[in-house]
């Protein structure tokens, strides 16, 4: 296992300031959240970076982007933004939220399976409650999508990938503060397992992964 990788920028969530960008006092529930976030160890085949947080989705945000990553090629990629509006909010039935995107590309005989958005699904909530999370609202979906190419692109094999978007609410601990830096964790082991990476522990016969395969990145 190894930290998060990537160099975390002070400008990207207003969280190492005093203040934040509309001049509101950052809570310290969300600075501790984001330190969690930062101090998580993942995988070593996952590349972690902040990216730009959404302006308007809560009065606080910090955003990380990560690629599952085997040698030059990634296998899948995705963002996962922490929201948190210390006011609370009735539709998160908390005051923190977590909201994903998760993308990869799929290995044919995997894509015409009719369960798969099922399976996907499960990944996720699987992934959380294998570490033992606990969480609320969780709600999202599962697109899947096929590409085929024509004129001067025929000689491409047709494409299929697969989408996950979802949101959910961590359970809050002492002192209003989520274990941010567990639901990571379980974020990267969804992206490695919708990248076709065995489990980084002891195999669960009830786990079912994709084909490792090597691919584009999904633009």
């Amino acid at each position: 296992m190894a930290p998060a990788q990537g160099q975390f920028s002070d400008q990207s969530d207003g969280a190492d300031s005093k203040d934040s960008a509309d001049g509101s006092s950052v809570p310290p529930a969300f600075r501790s959240a984001v330190d969690a976030l930062r101090s998580a160890r993942l995988r070593p085949e996952l590349e972690v970076e902040p990216t730009r947080p959404p302006q308007r989705l809560a009065p606080h945000a910090y955003a990380l982007e990560a690629a599952v990553v085997d040698g030059e090629d990634d296998l899948a990629d995705g963002r996962l933004v922490l929201l948190h509006d210390p006011s609370g909010h009735d539709a998160w039935q908390g005051t923190f939220r977590l909201v994903t995107l998760v993308r990869a590309e799929l290995e044919p005989e995997m894509a015409a399976d009719p369960l798969l958005p099922e399976v996907c699904w499960s990944w996720l909530t699987g992934a959380l409650e294998a570490r033992g999370l606990s969480y609320g609202e969780a709600g999202g979906t599962v697109t899947r999508a096929g590409s085929h190419y024509f004129g001067a692109l025929a000689t491409r094999r047709p494409a299929t990938q697969i989408e996950i978007r979802a949101s959910w609410t961590p359970r809050e601990g002492r002192g209003g503060v989520p274990d941010a830096g567990s639901h990571l964790m379980a974020w990267g082991d969804l992206l490695c397992q919708i990248a076709g990476l065995p489990p980084s522990g002891p195999a669960d016969a009830a786990v079912v992964t994709l084909p490792q395969r090597r691919g584009p990145q999904i633009p």
